[in-house]
């Protein structure tokens, strides 16, 4: 199909000296699934007598788990079948004109697929994606005006959302109320479309690398078809799909920011070999120069700002491909 990136070709060289061994890696298997915690915010409007057991729901599946999941969360089932069916209309476009550097007339290249730089088949991502930040989305083409709709409204109503969440969160770690609405800007967080196609050799590739989210909040909007996975107890564990809910996890800078209380948790996608799988991710990010700095103390983390963190994933990356993470800010 010209709409499929073109992993084999691309990849030939990777795929021919790592094949020769039909096994499948033993790390790709998954003990158990699970169900994340699920939580029913209706409960959190003010007059309800439930709300303070809502508040403790939330911080204690960020600490246990750091990942959750949300119903009543406000953004309407139609809104969400209306993005996934954008969603589906992009991504069948043709592949070159994805690759198309102003497809969307954006200064920035928003499309990304596979790993350009993987040396081994355990860096290869099966997976596109389109990156928005969100100050951008107003800009789009207006070929493209049904998506930018979409996404417009998307955002409108998740921005909210992970703000009131984080708010609730920073409670219970001494942080003042006013930081997220101060340092978290339009400008700073992003949308991200992913699809995961069919692949041949699922029990050799991610479908999404193992790794921790860099953000304060992740919220995504997966389908029914399932493959994400978190590490858990040292465990890779499987997540249970749940059409009516959002899952929510709490990124490294919400780690550092709360000492450690709330964990950023490494999780990944796993490939799947006759079926695709979509899903939405909104990232709820500081702008690059808000400082990250726990109130708690001992304070774990030395004081840095998110360029500081970004800039130092780069080098790690540059080195030994990999993101070594919060461990760079330890005091």
């Amino acid at each position: 199909m010209d709409y499929e990136p073109p992993f084999l070709e691309t990849y030939k060289t990777l795929l021919q000296k790592h094949l020769g061994d039909s096994k499948t890696d033993s790390s790709f298997s998954v003990v158990e699934t699970c169900e994340l915690p699920l939580i029913d915010l209706s409960r959190l409007a003010l007059e309800n007598p439930e709300r303070d057991e809502c508040i403790r729901e939330v911080s204690e599946a960020a600490s246990r788990w750091g990942f959750f999941q949300v119903v009543n969360h406000g953004i309407s089932q139609e809104l969400l079948g209306s993005i996934q069916y954008e969603q589906r209309k992009v991504f069948y476009q043709p592949f070159v004109n994805k690759c198309s550097e102003y497809v969307f007339d954006l200064s920035a290249k928003t499309y990304r697929w596979g790993n350009p730089s993987a040396t081994n088949l355990r860096q290869l991502s099966w997976s596109e994606a389109f990156h928005f930040p969100l100050t951008d989305i107003s800009r789009m083409h207006h070929q493209h005006i049904s998506l930018r709709s979409s996404l417009d409204a998307f955002a409108t109503r998740m921005a909210p959302l992970a703000e009131s969440l984080a708010e609730i969160l920073a409670c219970k770690v001494n942080v003042k109320s006013s930081y997220f609405p101060q340092n978290c800007l339009p400008k700073s967080s992003y949308i991200r479309l992913n699809r995961y196609p069919p692949c041949p050799i699922s029990s050799n590739v991610y479908g999404l690398l193992p790794h921790n989210d860099t953000s304060f909040l992740t919220i995504v909007y997966q389908d029914h078809v399932g493959g994400l996975q978190l590490l858990k107890d040292g465990k890779w564990i499987g997540v249970k799909p749940n059409p009516r809910a959002l899952v929510v996890n709490i990124g490294d800078l919400f780690q550092a920011l709360s000492n450690d209380v709330y964990k950023s948790i490494k999780h990944r996608v796993v490939a799947a070999e006759k079926v695709e799988r979509f899903s939405i991710a909104f990232f709820y990010c500081p702008s690059e120069q808000a400082e990250i700095q726990s109130n708690l103390k001992p304070t774990i983390y030395r004081k840095f700002t998110l360029r500081e963190y970004i800039e130092q994933t780069q080098i790690d990356v540059k080195h030994s491909g990999d993101k070594v993470g919060l461990s760079r800010f330890v005091l």
